[in-house]
């Protein structure tokens, strides 16, 4: 049987929309493939970890009738790779196997049957769905990804924390050592949630989620969330994930507020100082000292090797002088994931938090814990 017959980048553009979630390991060797279902003309392609799950069809031609089947994502999508773009390629199956073919090119790949494989079972109450322009959502994400904790044994940072109310949506992420606040307005009032996406899921999203040019309007993606579950549709896909379940710590106390001194500078010849300075951290450490005083700034590095790097910008600042320390790739992580050409830095003293703003842009705050050093 024909399961399909379509253009290369047809196929691979379906295929890789949900391939991202697919481990190379995994306990259960089905969780492996894609579940490729045939309802005449077209496909429906579905991809699990047991947490997530991502489903997306496409019209790809082939004979008449239905088929269910799974075969090796990363497999399939690296022998697509190699093909011309504008290659037609046909998907035969046939017992256990699947084959592909190609101009002169032909593979067979081993299948597991449909059913077993383990979707998720979606939660029955999902609450009313609201919108948010894709555009707005991946950019939010893109302000606050870099902050989240990373294998931390609080399972509740290894995601963002997710709050919708009236016209503001807010994403925030920490790992106990920094904090990334995002918020947007929106055009309309959504329902009040407050839930934590995990980090696979985040990154997820950031992959897949649209930044329209202008000109360009992507579909906003539709939310909706139960107890422990979130379903996103969005772009001919639907995104369903397990939430992490735990309290998420108070932002608003982190956040220093009335902080009495204040410089605005320009981003990336701070981003190109700090990176300089890197090079010459411990590795371990990875500390960089600040010194602000009225007029300069200066960063200084050194490492067990008695090394050291010395930088000096000029800045419009006659505040008190500070000196302070700050794991280097904290401050680098935020910079870098900036695009304006502004930012302003908010100190107290040595031992406090330092808190980085953007003048143009109210709802975005970055606060970083200082380290001795």
């Amino acid at each position: 049987m024909i399961v399909l017959k379509a253009p290369q980048e047809k196929l691979l553009g379906a295929l890789q929309a949900v391939a991202g979630i697919v481990e190379r390991r995994h306990t259960l060797p089905i969780l492996a493939n894609v579940l490729m279902r045939k309802t005449g003309n077209t496909v429906e392609f579905t991809t699990s970890d047991l947490e997530i799950q991502v489903r997306t069809s496409a019209e790809l031609g082939g004979d008449a009738g239905n088929l269910s089947t799974t075969v090796g994502a990363r497999k399939l999508i690296d022998i697509l790779r190699t093909l011309p773009a504008d290659q037609v390629v046909t998907l035969t199956a046939a017992q256990n196997k699947l084959t592909l073919q190609g101009g002169k090119s032909r593979f067979t790949l081993q299948t597991l049957p449909s059913d077993d494989f383990p979707l998720v079972n979606e939660a029955a109450d999902f609450g009313p769905a609201f919108s948010v322009p894709q555009r707005t959502l991946k950019g939010l994400i893109n302000q606050v990804h870099f902050a989240m904790a990373v294998h931390d044994i609080r399972y509740y940072l290894n995601g963002i924390l997710f709050v919708a109310e009236g016209k503001t949506l807010t994403l925030v992420a920490t790992d106990g050592h920094r904090l990334a606040l995002a918020q947007a307005t929106l055009e309309v009032e959504i329902p009040k949630q407050e839930v934590i996406l995990p980090r696979k899921t985040v990154l997820e999203l950031q992959r897949l989620l649209k930044d329209e040019k202008e000109g360009e309007s992507a579909q906003p993606i539709e939310m909706r969330f139960a107890g422990n579950q979130a379903k996103f549709g969005f772009s001919g896909m639907e995104f369903v994930t397990k939430l992490v379940e735990g309290k998420f710590p108070d932002y608003n106390r982190v956040i220093p507020k009335n902080h009495k001194n204040a410089v605005t500078l320009g981003r990336a010849p701070l981003l190109a100082s700090l990176q300089r300075a890197a090079i010459l951290t411990s590795e371990k450490f990875k500390g960089v000292r600040l010194n602000i005083e009225p007029g300069t700034l200066r960063i200084a590095s050194s490492n067990a090797e008695q090394e050291e790097a010395k930088e000096e910008l000029e800045v419009d600042y006659d505040g008190d002088t500070i000196e302070i320390g700050f794991n280097v790739t904290y401050l680098m992580d935020a910079l870098a994931n900036m695009s304006q050409e502004m930012i302003k830095l908010e100190l107290q003293d040595t031992n406090s938090s330092a808190l980085f703003t953007v003048p143009e842009q109210a709802g975005f705050k970055y606060v970083v814990m200082p380290m001795r050093i």
